[in-house]
């Protein structure tokens, strides 16, 4: 394997920062930049806890950070108290919870606007002690103490309490000590945490100011602060304006939202405006962007903002709102009455945390996950919460039984009601029900499917006898016979016509779905239900099952084994086999395997049935058309016999898109029923289809339609919740057909063997695979750069265009927008006049959660950015380019490349991307390349670890659970 490539001299180093998740492959959602500004710079400095913070913040009017107060000799007893506390719980000496009740009281502030004198303040959950996390280690009413035990993390501790300048005392609050007004510079860097819980929220990154570093308007969108990170500067409402503030600025412009509930109630007194306004009108009065107010009402409807009065806490249903930031709005408007325990706090971060676990691939959460999850979040009784949950019907409760493949087998004379192990699982009903209604229809499709003849000659009888009943015969008395009154009943039917998750063919008209969903988002194919009105239907023109599915061809076993018999290969032969006597097939298979069911294809289209293969992407669907023409003129070649193809002669191309399918765009339409218009379906990269998408999927196969999932089971699961690929294989419900046909050359070698766990060299004599090692994310930045701009196009002969970089995430130093902005600088620089973009820039586009497609930039003009996307031309409306619906597309993720090829790849491992890489990372990400690869490699150990030890990330589904009910079910009935 080649380890050295022409690349240079390296660039300076970097200090890498955390990668974003891996699960990160769509845009992140503009609401979680614009709504952390919310709630008074909700979760914003380093230092501060949410809007608690600002109890400290608002101490003392007339004595900020730099104020005349900043040298009264209580204040300086008082932190270097509370700082001596803090060393004590760190070294054990002394208990958390003696922390919060015993430790010392930093004398009450006076001045104008002191918080201690009016009392709001001094609200319950005020932050922990100076030193402790951002957020974290706060109260709950009463002094009961938050999680983490009041201990701080490292670099958070005495030194830093010790270092909190003096004036910048702390306030007594009612459940503890409140911190210090004023942070010290370099104590930030802590992760932001809510109001009331730890500073650690789940897949948050750090949100307070890193020493030393930028403290401008950051991802927070709050005001840019003098020296240091500020401890206490939470902003209150109309305080979010990118002016600088020095520290003794804070005083009294500074207010904590704990002392705003009454003015805000009394603010939002009498009706509220249905829709934005209302809405905006809230939202100002509890601190948060007002430019929230259009995703609120998307979010709760037109009384967005009467919900929002009564229940501040659903402002986490906006996408991007964190916990911490709807900590502060609530307590902006409830003041007082604002506590940790509120039941309705429970209820909105029981929801939250599910569609967060929904982001990152789960169905639905274990028990002691929610609990925990609501525990660390300062939820007082976090099984109250879990039942007021499952009374009121926001969750739903499952008890799935646990197989442990290490247990014995059970006794053939076990009682049948003897317990088994069981987990027990919350979700929400969406995902719940389409996990349940994809576990149905693969069922029915496996179940109702037909056994086939086995001559011609059945074949004929079988189709005299279903022939339609002459009209003139139904006047006889047979007429009335069972089935005519619920086909004429059945006459009007709902269909479903969706919207194009992938915008393949008509991009244009998905220009308007919003793109502000994060990119481990769940991609739900918004697909509304379309009434198709009931046909005039005439006894003695049309026969009364008009409107049922045709029942499909009835192919007799020996022509089935005669196309089989000439596959072009006996992998492609099997496939065939399988899917002519099922009505569900599994296949598994790499890159070469696509071939496999290409020929499935032309094999049923030779025969006369309509049959198509869909794929996620318009990349896809080209190279699969190809093998499927490459099939076909291998059929036509070998003389099989095969009846007159009923697709081809009506001009139906063989291979669409999933989503172009679904909306009606592409392949055979739909029947009179509502259901697709197919005798066969296949479906490539399978694992991409998430649990909603494919309920629409299934629910419009008729039954007797073939369906075949078929994909590399390596590759990266979907973007949305479920694994159903994985699933289907592990139930071992249908026939599965494993491809053995080998990935060709080098770079299939290497990926062949990631796939089983092995990182091994391989040998590349024309430069297939280069390995590039680096020290650091900059050098990284550097080599990456060289290798698109020059060494690729020049040693391997791959344009610059049809090569493409794959990182781990789109964060950190060597992460999509550092690479992009030195990829854009040196192959189209440009001021970015356009939203930040320039004629000529390669970008990615997510017209809807979890889809990517790539384009270049054309121009720009009142209706939006304008895009090429592979030939066909895209509008992205201004709104959608400023919500990150748009990035540079120099460097994509993994996960927004699967199902993508390019001529040659450059996958830049940097040292900080090890937490995000695992085997199905590196096989998806290695087999992205067709002609080349090179690997920019900085993770030293950590790639091959990642490889043989960590196959992917795992994910709670319960698909596999309900496809064995529903197959004891069937046997059960069958029997």
């Amino acid at each position: 394997m080649n380890t050295d490539h022409p690349t240079g001299a390296p660039a300076p180093a970097e200090a890498p920062e955390p990668p974003a998740p891996a699960g990160d492959g769509g845009p992140r959602p503009a609401g979680d930049d614009a709504a952390a500004a919310s709630a008074g710079g909700a979760g914003g400095s380093a230092g501060t806890a949410g809007g608690a913070a600002g109890a400290g913040a608002g101490a003392d009017a007339g004595a900020g950070a730099g104020g005349s107060a900043g040298g009264a000799a209580g204040a300086k007893a008082s932190a270097a108290a509370l700082a001596a506390a803090v060393r004590a719980v760190e070294s054990g000496e002394r208990s958390a919870a003696s922390f919060f009740n015993e430790a010392p009281r930093g004398p009450a502030p006076t001045g104008p606007g002191a918080a201690g004198a009016t009392g709001p303040a001094a609200a319950p959950g005020a932050s922990g002690a100076p030193g402790g996390p951002a957020g974290g280690a706060g109260a709950a009413p009463g002094g009961r103490p938050v999680a983490n035990g009041g201990r701080p993390p490292a670099g958070h501790g005495a030194g830093a309490a010790a270092a909190a300048p003096a004036g910048a005392g702390a306030v007594a609050g009612a459940g503890g000590p409140a911190r210090a007004g004023s942070g010290p510079a370099g104590a930030g860097g802590g992760p932001a945490g809510g109001a009331y819980g730890p500073g650690t929220a789940s897949g948050g990154g750090p949100q307070g100011a890193r020493p030393g570093g930028p403290q401008g308007p950051g991802p927070q969108g709050g005001a840019a602060q003098g020296p240091g990170p500020q401890g206490g500067a939470a902003q209150g409402p109309g305080s979010q304006g990118g002016a600088a503030q020095g520290p003794g600025s804070q005083g009294g412009a500074t207010q904590g939202p704990g002392s705003q509930g009454g003015a805000a109630r009394e603010a939002l007194s009498g009706p509220l405006a249905p829709g934005i306004d209302g809405a905006r009108r809230v939202l100002a009065a509890g601190g948060a962007p007002e430019a929230l107010a259009e995703k609120a009402v998307r979010a709760l409807g037109e009384q967005a903002g009467e919900t929002l009065r009564e229940d501040p806490w659903r402002l986490l249903a906006v996408a991007g709102v964190r916990p911490e930031q709807a900590d502060t709005f609530a307590r902006a408007l409830l003041g007082p009455e604002c506590g940790p325990g509120d039941e309705r706090r429970g209820q909105a971060l029981i929801g939250w945390l599910l569609e967060q676990a929904a982001l990152a691939g789960h169905s639905a959460l274990e028990a002691s996950a929610l609990r925990a999850a609501l525990a660390a979040r300062a939820v007082p009784d976090p099984d109250e919460a879990l039942q007021t949950a499952i009374a009121e019907g926001e969750v739903l409760v499952f008890q799935d039984a646990l197989d442990d493949p290490s247990a014995p087998p059970r006794p053939a004379d076990a009682e049948e009601d003897e317990e088994r192990p069981v987990r027990l699982l919350f979700g929400l009903d969406r995902f719940a029900m389409a996990e349940e209604s994809v576990a149905d229809g693969l069922s029915r499709l496996l179940n109702t499917f037909e056994p086939i003849p086995q001559t011609d000659a059945e074949a004929e009888a079988e189709a005299e006898a279903d022939a339609p009943v002459p009209a003139d015969a139904e006047a006889a008395p047979e007429a009335g016979r069972e089935g005519a009154p619920e086909a004429a009943a059945d006459a009007e039917a709902d269909t479903d016509a969706g919207t194009d998750a992938d915008v393949d063919v008509d991009l244009a008209a998905e220009a308007g779905t919003s793109g502000d969903t994060p990119a481990t988002d769940t991609p739900a194919t918004d697909v509304p239900d379309t009434d198709v009105p009931a046909a005039d239907i005439s006894a003695t023109d049309t026969p009364a099952d008009a409107d049922i599915a045709p029942r499909p061809p009835r192919v007799p076993a020996a022509r089935w084994e005669a196309v089989a018999a000439a596959a072009p290969s006996s992998s492609a032969g099997e496939l065939i086999r399988a899917a002519a006597h099922s009505g569900l097939v599994a296949h598994t298979g790499g890159e070469a395997a696509r071939a496999e069911p290409a020929a499935l294809i032309a094999a049923a289209r030779a025969l006369g049935l309509r049959a198509v293969g869909a794929t996620h992407t318009a990349d896809g669907r080209r190279r699969f058309a190809d093998l499927v023409t490459e099939a076909t003129a291998q059929y036509d070649a070998s003389g099989t016999p095969t009846a007159p193809d009923a697709a081809a002669a009506a001009g139906q191309p063989a291979a669409v898109t999933l989503g172009g399918l679904l909306a009606g765009r592409e392949g055979p339409g739909r029947n009179a029923d509502g259901s697709l218009a197919l005798d066969l379906l296949v479906v490539l990269d399978a694992p991409q289809l998430d649990l909603e998408t494919a309920a629409l999927l299934i629910e419009s196969l008729a039954d007797g339609t073939r369906l075949v999932l078929s994909g590399d089971p390596g590759v990266l699961w979907s973007a949305g919740p479920g694994r159903l690929f994985a699933d289907l294989l592990a139930a071992r419900c249908c026939p599965q057909v494993a491809s053995r046909t080998p990935d060709f050359g080098p770079i299939g070698e290497l990926v062949s063997g990631v796939g089983i766990g092995e990182l091994t060299e391989v040998e590349a004599p024309e430069k297939e695979v280069v390995i590039v090692p680096v020290r650091d994310a900059g050098e990284a930045v550097h080599r990456t750069v060289q290798l698109v701009a020059d060494s690729v196009p020049r040693a391997i002969g791959v344009p610059t265009a049809e090569t493409q970089v794959i990182t781990v995430g789109h964060g950190g130093a060597a992460g999509t927008r550092a690479l992009n902005a030195a990829l854009k600088e040196r192959l189209n620089p440009g001021p970015g006049r356009f939203g930040g973009f320039d004629p000529g820039d390669r970008v990615a586009y997510s017209p809807a959660p979890g889809r990517t497609v790539p384009g270049q930039v054309t121009g720009a003009d009142a209706d939006g950015l304008r895009l090429d996307c592979g030939g066909t031309p895209v509008v992205v409306p201004r709104d959608e380019v400023a919500g990150g619906a748009l990035r540079h597309g120099w460097a994509l993720t993994a996960h927004q490349a699967v199902g993508m090829r390019w001529p040659a790849a450059v996958v830049v491992v940097p040292g900080d991307a090890a937490p995000g890489l695992t085997r199905a990372w590196v096989y998806t990400a290695f087999g992205r390349a067709e002609r080349h690869l090179s690997v920019v490699q900085g993770a030293d150990q950590a790639l091959p670890r990642a490889v043989a030890e960590i196959p992917a990330k795992e994910r709670t589904t319960r698909l596999r659970t309900l496809l064995s009910l529903q197959q004891a079910e069937w046997q059960a009935d069958a029997s």
